[in-house]
């Protein structure tokens, strides 16, 4: 077997029981790929692609009808604002493919995020999350939630029962994961999180997507994703999500609306149209990530190659068990540090440099400097976040065109001289 074999097949993790879990009114025979091709069409009619109901505003019938419409939880033709037709069957697909009884989506991932933050905790309540985040989310808890009163700790999400260690009865209101985490792919165990009692469970799958895992079959409470990533894939849709119980997302549904950070017709439309191929995206990408992987552990220029499907990631057993496949994520460490990263990311011809993942295009980022740059030196240690670390999102094009674009540019390190 290779580092990066699973016991069936090299391409993908053993899937996990919960996979398959259909959402509300979902066939449960049919398998997550066809549901999302299948899902968030109620308002279709006859047509096979999403319609864009690119409106602002709808005509009231009556008074009446426009005080209910004005009262109700995701009226989707008072405002928009407040629900649009086109939002709802994203938000419907996403609710099937996560098993939630509903959704909500927001103009960004960090729009999610921080509704479910605010909208949820208040004054005097305690958060416990881990130090492995996305820097806009840590950022948000570090600096937002003070102001609010909000105390937040933070510990190794690596570490067993770490969370529940640091809950504080009576007075945490939320956990809050992500898993795998960016940029190292660190990985929280599902079960650990939804055995926890009292504090409403968070978990931000964007890395894993609703065909990876499925956090709220784990007995979560809430799962958030950045759709402009993977979900949309295309590099066209600024979107975020909120899936869980009706009894959540309809509490959260009037901060969301007074917060504003509504998703768009548009960008939904775009969404849904990306829900239609993510399994064959995702497929494709899990297994240039494996042969990338692969080439970049043996290269000597390179250190410590996180891929949850490689042996040696030190949580290989848990993605072994948690996760339906591996991901097109990987990330990496340059022996000779920011020098050998800056050559190494401006000599690539194919792959691009830019600050997202998920999309057909392979795209390197230098976290230290982009996604995670105003984090404090101490902070990006936490995160394991080197001045050599290199994150990739691999994309659609051919493998064999990644690696050796990957290969030439290590040649740049070595020319330069950054051993």
């Amino acid at each position: 077997m290779t580092a990066f074999d699973a016991p069936d097949g090299p391409l993908a993790a053993t899937e996990p029981a919960d996979a398959a879990a259909p959402g509300p009114g979902a066939d449960a025979r049919l398998h997550p790929d066809t549901r999302a091709i299948r899902a968030g069409r109620a308002d279709n009619d006859t047509a096979l692609a999403p319609i864009l109901w690119a409106t602002t505003t709808f005509v009231t019938p009556t008074v009446e009808e426009g005080r209910r419409m004005a009262t109700a939880v995701g009226s989707p033709r008072f405002y928009s604002r407040y629900g649009n037709p086109t939002v709802a069957g994203f938000e419907d697909a996403i609710a099937e493919l996560e098993g939630a009884e509903r959704a909500r989506a927001f103009a960004s991932g960090m729009g999610a995020i921080s509704a479910v933050v605010l909208g949820l905790c208040s004054q005097g309540d305690h958060i416990v999350a881990q130090r492995q985040l996305y820097a806009g989310t840590q950022l948000l808890l570090q600096t937002a939630c003070p102001r609010f009163g909000i105390d937040v700790t933070f510990v190794d999400a690596t570490e067993p029962d770490a969370f529940a260690a640091a809950i504080r009865p009576g007075v945490t209101t939320m956990v809050l994961a992500e898993t795998p985490a960016n940029p190292r792919l660190d990985l929280v165990d599902l079960d650990e999180i939804g055995a926890i009692a009292g504090p409403i469970t968070v978990v931000d799958s964007t890395f894993a997507t609703p065909l990876g895992q499925q956090p709220l079959a784990h007995g979560v409470d809430l799962v958030v994703h950045s759709a402009t990533k993977a979900i949309a894939g295309h590099n066209d849709a600024t979107l975020g999500v909120v899936a869980g119980s009706a009894e959540l997302v309809d509490w959260l549904y009037s901060f969301a609306v007074l917060q504003g950070a509504n998703a768009s017709p548009f960008d939904a439309m775009n969404g849904l149209r990306g829900l239609r191929t993510l399994g064959v995206r995702v497929r494709q990408q899990s297994e240039g990530a494996a042969e990338l992987a692969a080439f970049l552990e043996s290269h000597p220029l390179v250190a410590d190659v996180r891929w949850p499907g490689l042996a040696s990631h030190p949580q290989h057993e848990l993605a072994r068990r948690q996760l339906a496949h591996f991901g097109g994520l990987l990330t990496f460490d340059l022996t000779g540090g920011l020098e050998a990263g800056c050559v190494f990311v401006e000599a690539l011809q194919i792959a691009q440099l830019a600050t997202s993942l998920g999309g057909p295009e392979t795209l390197v980022t230098h976290p230290a400097s982009t996604t995670h740059v105003n984090l404090t030196p101490d902070e990006l240690c936490a995160n394991g976040i080197g001045p050599g670390t290199v994150r990739v999102s691999m994309g659609l094009e051919h493998p064999a065109d990644v690696v050796a674009d990957m290969a030439q540019a290590l040649d740049a390190v070595a020319a330069a001289g950054h051993r």
